[in-house]
């Protein structure tokens, strides 16, 4: 019996089945300045083309799969396998929705959510009189 089969069947944890898929729910920070709100979201093997994200009466969803190649032997232990992430965000008044724009790297999405000029700070000119 080789060291890594001996530890999986030691393992309090019963072994994940291969085919399952697991529901994440990513880790994301959110961050906010006067020019925008923006949601960093980790979505470890995630790919553009398994990703979707939403913005649809404030609230703004996004989902992806992680799916994996298939298997080189017989698995002995499953903890990294396909996965949906899903998240939602109650989104503030004053984005504007046809600005928002989102970028992926190396698992890492970060959402961009531009405030309307409305909402946004603005200097008044004091004007000599």
């Amino acid at each position: 019996m080789s060291t890594d089969t001996r530890l999986a069947k030691t393992e309090a944890q019963p072994l994940a089945r291969r085919d399952e898929q697991r529901r994440l729910t990513p880790p994301c920070d959110v961050y906010e300045n006067d020019a925008e709100v923006l949601v960093v979201a980790d979505l470890p093997g995630a790919t553009r083309e398994n990703l979707l994200i939403s913005f649809e009466r404030g609230e703004l969803s996004l989902s992806a799969r992680r799916e994996l190649p298939p298997e080189q032997g017989s698995v002995v232990r499953a903890e990294f396998r396909d996965a949906t992430f899903e998240r939602r965000f109650a989104v503030p008044n004053g984005i504007d929705a046809a600005k928002i724009s989102a970028e992926l790297k190396d698992g890492v999405l970060r959402l961009h959510l531009p405030k309307s000029d409305a909402v946004k700070p603005r200097q008044i000119p004091v004007l000599a009189g």
